[in-house]
């Protein structure tokens, strides 16, 4: 099973901005676990969700020729916490990008409030460098994240304008 983190993309402006949106709901299991009586979206699973946002920014400013591997996280900060029925917005912006690296700094709203901010590092790893225990397709990139990408789009996103979902 794959996880998702994120539900849509409300904004893309290709090689600048990623912003995505999860709602978090009763329905996931995770949250009964977390605090048993108090349902709490995990920090680390919001820090995830920021992750696959701004790796599909990456991702896509590389035209997806190779695997964007989360390499480190710069900060992590929340001053709040995620309940069912709250919408996560993790906006994610690209400060560098070369042939062996990005940055990213991102922020994340609840119910359009910040509640924290997650700087991410990521490694690309292309394939005439990749280890040789790496699947040869692109594991990060799978359908369901490429969904994601593609309905934005056919919602009206062209990928290099900046557009505003709500």
């Amino acid at each position: 099973m794959r996880w998702i983190w994120i539900d849509a993309f409300v904004e893309f402006e290709s090689g600048k901005r990623a912003v995505a949106v999860k709602n978090v709901t009763l329905a996931e299991e995770h949250l009964h676990d977390h605090f048993p009586g108090y349902p709490v979206m995990p920090a680390a699973l919001i820090i995830e969700g920021m992750a696959q946002t701004a790796g599909i920014l990456v991702g896509e400013a590389k035209g997806f020729a190779e695997n964007v591997i989360l390499a480190k996280i710069r900060r992590a900060q929340f001053e709040g916490y995620a309940v069912p029925g709250d919408q996560l917005r993790y906006e994610a912006v690209l400060e560098t990008l070369d042939e062996r690296a990005a940055a990213t700094s991102g922020t994340v709203l609840k119910n359009g409030q910040t509640i924290g901010r997650v700087d991410l590092m990521f490694s690309h790893i292309n394939k005439a460098e990749q280890p040789p225990d790496l699947p040869d397709h692109n594991f990060v990139f799978t359908d369901q994240f490429m969904n994601l990408l593609a309905g934005f789009r056919t919602r009206g996103g062209m990928g290099n304008e900046r557009t505003h979902g709500h």
